[in-house]
């Protein structure tokens, strides 16, 4: 299997400006390429994942991935995908971005690798110091109105109540220019991205085209979606993202965990190193006992280690463990407080613990665990209450400071899987 074709397997190529010849490329050699993004965050998220991972699949395979900033197109807002105008950042904000998101993309493409290092490029160094003028003469003069209106990106706004702006209709040079720099300067003669890329990396291999008489190829992958067709990486609580202040590493497990089933099998393959092998036995095993969810596991222990490392995947395991009942152990506070995000919580006052503490059997009615006294004495003589994961069969029992976790924690469960936490105020 070439490389294409395992790309394709994965369901990672959706267009290419010329797939024969870009084969017969990679057959001769490594080639540079490179990906772009624009640094309007403080944090990449899981739908950026893609293509810095596919940069990391030509990396393993010998070729030279370049990923690119977008400290100068960043400041105009690409058009694509977005039926608004984006709200305009500063420089400085921009800048600020760009180092958080670097620390991210080093876990994600390897930066010290011999032969092939990853690099990553900032367009505002080259866009920067061009003038307006310099850049209608020497970029702007290749490109027809009548072509950039063409365009998929330009074509859904200017039939949208918001229109376009001036400025994000010139989006797609400041992108064309960006490939034609990197051509003559890094000798990259590839870009890959989203199929809403697509317009943008035409842009670019017709400006090598006509401006410097070079080859170069455009690659793209499909936009990929949850079940119903909505956009992947979006949760009730907003956006996945790679920081782990911004979603800790147990949410981050816990949202490739619970992946759609008919997804799982489309996600191993473009979230995951996992070889075809692997990953059609985990299909296999799934189709086989949907329950066990192997494959989900599988998934989701991939993502997390690739993008947190494996410190934070044993980490979220432990959490997830204890919503299974594990002992809480040496479980750290801090994993501790993520899995307190999940479960319903009461607070309760630091004076109910003191001395005799408070009866077992309140503490259920007050958490919400039983409805009443008589319920929670029921439900304590069936062995079906736990404390701290702990099964507490004595109806006489009462809490007390000893009880809490980290000083402030107790965690209550009633049978295998229904949860409350008190916090202490």
């Amino acid at each position: 299997m070439t490389f294409l074709e395992d790309l394709q397997w994965r369901g990672l190529l959706a267009d290419c400006t010329d797939l024969d010849a870009l084969n017969e490329r990679l057959s001769e050699g490594p080639l540079a390429l490179y990906c772009g993004f624009d640094p309007t965050g403080d944090s990449l998220h899981v739908g950026h994942l893609v293509p810095q991972l596919t940069l990391r699949r030509f990396q393993l395979a010998g070729h030279h991935p370049i990923s690119l900033a977008g400290g100068a197109t960043g400041m105009i807002g690409d058009p694509g995908g977005k039926s608004a105008e984006r709200n305009l950042l500063s420089r400085e904000q921009l800048a600020y971005n760009f180092t958080r998101i670097k620390a991210q993309l080093e876990r994600l493409l390897d930066f010290s690798a011999a032969g092939n290092p990853a690099r990553i490029v900032n367009n505002a160094d080259w866009t920067a110091p061009v003038s307006f003028l310099d850049f209608l003469r020497d970029v702007g003069k290749h490109f027809s109105l009548s072509s950039m209106i063409a365009k998929d990106s330009v074509k859904s706004r200017l039939g949208s109540e918001s229109g376009i702006s001036f400025t994000e209709f010139s989006y797609q040079l400041l992108q064309a220019n960006d490939f034609c720099h990197l051509r003559e300067a890094l000798n990259c003669e590839l870009q890959i991205g989203g199929t809403e890329q697509w317009g943008n990396i035409t842009a670019g291999t017709d400006l090598i085209r006509k401006k410097l008489g070079l080859v170069a190829w455009g690659l793209t992958f499909p936009l990929i979606t949850k079940a119903d067709g909505t956009k992947f990486g979006k949760t009730e609580g907003g956006a996945v993202w790679l920081d782990p202040e911004k979603t800790s590493p147990y949410k981050f497990y816990q949202f490739f965990v619970n992946t759609e089933d008919s997804k799982v099998g489309e996600y191993l393959r473009k979230f995951t190193f996992l070889s075809r092998t692997e990953i059609e036995d985990l299909e296999a095993k799934h189709a086989a006992n949907p329950g066990a969810r192997e494959a989900h596991k599988a998934l989701a222990r991939a993502v997390t280690a690739l993008v947190h490392g494996d410190a934070a995947l044993t980490a979220a395991l432990k959490a997830s463990d204890i919503l299974f009942g594990a002992e809480i152990g040496d479980t750290s506070e801090e994993t501790f407080r993520d899995v307190v995000g999940e479960i319903p919580t009461k607070q309760f006052a630091t004076a109910q613990l003191d001395g005799a503490g408070t009866a077992l059997t309140e503490v259920l009615v007050h958490s919400g665990l039983a409805p009443s006294k008589g319920q929670a004495r029921k439900d304590i003589e069936g062995g079906g209450i736990y404390v701290n994961n702990v099964k507490s069969p004595d109806i006489t029992r009462a809490l007390t400071s000893a009880d809490l976790l980290f000083g402030k924690y107790v965690l209550l469960r009633k049978g295998k899987r229904t949860y409350a936490v008190l916090s202490l105020v």
